[in-house]
């Protein structure tokens, strides 16, 4: 299988790709109104400080939307693969992959959990799956 493609990792989104290599799933918050934001961005959206934090996430929350790309195929995945827009606990949404479900058993608004995946050259990546409590 082909090597993962490496996301792009500047100053502003270099504490997110380093809290995953220590399987943790940093989330923005400003300092100043407490404001949580992903993706990751140097000003607050609602009161324009550049003072934030990243406390970590629960890694909990629920799928929001999903999709299951067809075209084109990239040859580091396997197929069908489920893209979600997970909507976390803590109020942010972010996009991951869905893994441990049959694409056909994925619902709007089911459970799912953090896990973090590491690939050949030294990339670690959020995964989702099913949560093991089921529904909350």
């Amino acid at each position: 299988m082909a090597p993962r493609l490496a996301p792009a990792i500047g100053p502003d989104t270099e504490f997110f790709w380093n809290g995953l290599r220590e399987h943790k799933l940093l989330i923005q918050r400003c300092r100043e109104c407490g404001a949580l934001r992903h993706p990751p961005r140097p000003m607050c959206p609602k009161c324009r400080s550049l003072d934030w934090e990243a406390p970590a996430s629960s890694g909990r929350g629920t799928v929001y939307s999903y999709v299951m790309p067809l075209e084109p195929r990239f040859p580091f995945f396997d197929y069908p693969y489920i893209v979600v827009l997970v909507e976390l606990d803590e109020g942010v949404r972010l996009v991951s992959n869905l893994c441990g479900i049959d694409p056909a058993h994925v619902t709007v608004g089911m459970p799912v959990e953090v896990f973090y995946q590491a690939f050949d050259d030294d990339l670690v990546l959020h995964q989702f799956r099913p949560s093991a409590g089921g529904s909350r």
